[in-house]
């Protein structure tokens, strides 16, 4: 796909969706969801008529309704579905739909979700989906960075982080970051810390989740003073080494060591 340029790209996106009755995008951002459906070699500029599209990215909610405007108004259906539970859900079928639009239509798309997740939930009409998801991922990037903090302070103080996950697990401390993606290093199998922190949900995605969610807050006069710091945090990571903006969140961790003498060992 690099070799092809952004037009092409686009025509090639609409050939792919000639007859086909169900359409699923996930893209990276905002414009380019406007772009591809919305653009002038986008899918709306071509036949759409009794399509149902699927779109799994996470933007802003106010790009969602108007590309579900424009859809409907050429006899078409949409909805806005972002994902969670990463590429370990993804693998397992067990991805957690957030899902915004008719529910006539959801009933339609039901089968669709089924194949790929265990839980789907109809937030409400247009845009809901993607407040939802925006919503999570701020308490998301939170629960990483403040689980991050909370393990290099016991490690700094002699705790084994091991130990100290047990014990968050087992009380008022325990959250999913620790309990199913733990960010300390060769802790938990199978999770990305035990993989040098590839795979993943990258830092860069968390920034702009994060950005999304401090846009809501402005537009909606919100306080979001934590989603703010774990933003800072996460930006200051990724700035730190190259190459950490590519990682996944639970590389913040990595924020820490210099604070720790030999975690290694642990």
């Amino acid at each position: 796909m690099s070799c092809l340029s952004w037009g092409s790209f686009i025509f090639s996106a609409v050939a792919a969706i000639e007859g086909s009755e169900i359409v699923i995008t996930m893209l990276p951002n905002s414009s380019v969801v406007e772009s591809v459906y919305l653009g002038d070699s986008g899918f709306a500029a071509y036949g759409v008529k009794g399509k149902l599209f699927i779109d799994c990215s996470t933007i802003d909610p106010s790009t969602s309704k108007k590309v579900a405007a424009a859809l409907e108004a050429l006899d078409s259906a949409f909805l806005d579905a972002p994902v969670s539970g990463g590429i370990m859900g993804a693998q397992a079928g067990t991805l957690c739909f957030m899902v915004g639009g008719r529910e006539d239509v959801l009933s339609r798309a039901h089968p669709v979700f089924e194949c790929m997740g265990k839980k789907i939930i109809h937030a409400g009409g247009h845009g809901s989906g993607q407040l939802a998801k925006i919503c999570n991922n701020l308490m998301a990037g939170i629960l990483m960075a403040g689980t991050a903090e909370a393990l290099a302070l016991g490690a700094k103080n002699g705790l084994s982080p091991k130990v100290l996950s047990e014990v968050m697990v087992g009380s008022s401390g325990g959250n999913f970051m620790v309990e199913k993606w733990n960010p300390w290093p060769n802790l938990m199998p199978g999770v990305p810390a035990s993989n040098n922190y590839h795979g993943g949900f990258h830092v860069t995605l968390m920034l702009k989740d994060l950005g999304l969610a401090i846009d809501c807050a402005q537009h909606s006069g919100a306080a979001v003073p934590l989603g703010a710091a774990a933003r800072n945090l996460f930006a200051l990571h990724g700035s730190l080494q190259e190459g950490n903006e590519l990682l996944d969140i639970s590389s913040i961790q990595k924020l820490y060591f210099a604070n720790i003498d030999n975690y290694k060992e642990w």
